[in-house]
């Protein structure tokens, strides 16, 4: 036998039902025609065309009109002729291109490294049980928003003038001279000043990776005895492992675009030594080279999207983000 209450709760149960399926009969007749194919709210089109027109002009042109000039002799203005794959040809056997590559690659390496061992230390202290954390990652995060020209042409200045200063007030030969002079060092300080900008924006990625590990595996830890270095080693590192991957290839990919800090800091030089491939690629469209350095940022496009595909792959199944 039903009493008032149950009849009423199945009253409200079938008003609810008839509500959904009403609801999903308006949202269907919205989406579907008569014939049942799929309609497209008008609205989409509205933000898609300009921004598909605007990415076409800005970006898909440029670039295809970049590619053709690759296979012909053109120098920015005037005549022109096809000449084949010769500037690629070139490209693969100009010392200064290979110098370029060849340091860009050895720097997005190191720079990658140091970043992320860094930021993840970094990381590890602000995530632990210490005062003012909060008031702490706000000061770490805030070279994540200096331009990067700006924060390259201060330490400039610390580098040519306040350090040297420094080095012959405490007599110390080697550091009383300009990193930015020595054509063995001067990779260093941009390496220096990159990392500097960029440890903030990967520390908050392994702040919000560590967070999201459970309390109870640390304490499951600390129950089985692992000391700090154990649970670093053994809970900490495989929890994030997807995070460190996504750090490392995303970082990795945009060292490889380095230019602006380098124009602050060396621009290029001393000779040639600190030149990257951006740079050689911009020095060379306004020097009368641009079919040439065409073919190299073509080139430099099929790495970049190589390494997007890579990236792509690896991370693929990762959980972290």
């Amino acid at each position: 036998m039903s009493t008032p209450v149950t009849t009423a709760a199945a009253s409200a149960g079938s008003l609810v039902d008839e509500a959904e399926h009403g609801r999903t009969d308006h949202l269907a007749g919205a989406r579907h025609d008569r014939r049942g194919r799929v309609r497209v709210d008008p609205i989409y089109y509205w933000f898609l065309v300009p921004t598909l027109v605007l990415f076409t002009l800005a970006i898909t042109v440029p670039a295809v009109l970049g590619i053709f000039y690759s296979f012909t002799n053109f120098i920015g203005f005037g005549d022109w002729e096809f000449v084949g794959f010769t500037n690629y040809v070139a490209a693969f056997s100009d010392p200064a291109i290979l110098a370029s590559y060849g340091f860009t690659f050895g720097f997005a390496i190191v720079t990658v490294l140091l970043v992320n061992v860094i930021a993840f230390l970094l990381a590890v202290g602000l995530t632990a049980k210490i005062k003012l954390k909060a008031g702490l990652r706000a000061v770490f995060v805030i070279p994540m928003v200096i331009s990067g020209i700006v924060i390259a042409y201060v330490f400039n200045f610390l580098f040519s003038n306040s350090v040297p200063a420094l080095g012959s007030g405490l007599g110390i030969p080697w550091l009383s001279e300009s990193i930015l002079a020595n054509p063995d060092l001067a990779w260093l300080s941009i390496v220096i000043v990159t990392a500097w900008q960029s440890i903030p924006a990967t520390l908050l990625i392994y702040i919000a990776g560590l967070l999201s590990i459970p309390g109870e595996v640390y304490e499951a830890a600390d129950i089985d005895g692992a000391g700090a270095v154990r649970r670093l080693w053994s809970v900490t590192l495989p929890l994030v492992s997807g995070y460190v991957v996504i750090n490392m290839i995303l970082g990795f990919k945009n060292y490889l675009n380095v230019y602006d800090v380098i124009v602050g800091l060396t621009n290029g030089g001393p000779g040639t030594s600190t030149r990257s491939i951006a740079m050689t690629i911009f020095t060379g469209f306004t020097g009368g080279d641009y079919a040439y350095q065409m073919a190299n940022a073509t080139i430099f496009f099929i790495i970049a999207v190589a390494i997007s595909v890579l990236q792509l792959r690896i991370t693929r199944g990762k959980a972290a983000i």
